[in-house]
């Protein structure tokens, strides 16, 4: 970090925010992250686990039901769901439209819960974790400034989730294709309805987040308080999100994008307030906590 607090120290302190800075903080800091085994392996799992192993086992069975009894009951399921969406099933085939089903609707939750997992895990311990390591009074009387340090710290903690969607996106999208795209006359997927969603609301939904968990991490005395204070805060966050991600997929239009514009408008104001919100006190646990 010398290089960067030597840069810094030709900055004058105050409120004014240096980009460079910004990226090498966030540069340190993944850096730091993709060098520790326990913290990648553990990443690279759960992505497999939800965006492979699970939608590959769900859509196998799926397929193996057409001409069966259960193929009926798919049917029941298919003829109950909402007219606009059971307007884009493709074919008359149940278990294909079942598959379909699953595969654009009922299973939109991963591109939610799998990159705030892991971006919470990483914003919960990125202030107290300065603190517990040692390296909270460094910072803190680092030329740096106090929003230079936060921007930071969330571009460190937003950049490991989006990423790992985006590489996880491009393998559901072709399990999804192999195993229900024959099944339905092709490959289909990705639809519009998750491509706006990866690239417009997914973002967003991360950095809202990350700005409530990090104002979280430099209150608590412990990463393990962190952690636990912020699952209570992120279950909310999933909850709604489900709801705006089935409502992007399924009306890909101007709903859609305003949904994305609202979620912008929430990440940028309480990334804002955040910055302003944190202390130097805060990087060496003096802080009040009023």
């Amino acid at each position: 970090r010398a290089p960067l607090f030597r840069d810094a120290a030709c900055t004058p302190r105050g409120t004014a925010v240096n980009w460079d800075h910004v990226r090498a903080i966030a540069g340190i800091d993944m850096r730091r992250l993709f060098k520790s085994k326990d913290y990648w392996i553990p990443l690279i799992m759960l992505a497999t686990l939800f965006f492979v192993f699970m939608p590959l086992l769900a859509l196998s069975v799926i397929g193996m039901l057409a001409n069966t009894a259960m193929a009926q009951q798919l049917a029941g399921i298919v003829d109950s769901i909402p007219v606009d969406v059971s307007q884009s099933l493709p074919g008359d085939d149940p278990a294909a439209q079942a598959a379909y089903l699953i595969a654009v609707y009922m299973l939109a939750p991963i591109s939610i819960i799998v990159p705030l997992t892991i971006s919470v895990a990483v914003a919960s311990n990125a202030i107290v974790g300065e603190r517990e390591r040692g390296t909270g009074e460094f910072l803190a009387h680092s030329p740096l400034t106090m929003k230079e340090i936060y921007f930071g710290k969330l571009l460190a903690s937003v950049v490991p989730g989006y990423l790992i969607t985006v590489v996880g996106f491009a393998l559901y999208s072709l399990v999804v294709n192999l195993t229900v795209g024959p099944k339905v006359g092709g490959w289909f997927f990705p639809t519009s309805g998750w491509i706006l969603l990866i690239i417009l609301v997914i973002p967003p939904v991360i950095a809202i987040a990350i700005a409530l968990v990090l104002r979280l991490s430099a209150r608590m005395r412990s990463a393990a308080a962190a952690q636990q204070a912020s699952s209570l805060v992120t279950l909310p966050i999933i909850i709604v999100s489900y709801a705006l991600t089935v409502r992007v997929i399924s009306a890909p239009g101007p709903s859609a994008l305003l949904i994305g514009a609202v979620a912008w408008a929430i990440a940028l104001f309480l990334a804002m307030r955040g910055a302003g919100k944190m202390k130097r006190e805060r990087l060496l646990g003096v802080a009040s906590e009023t």
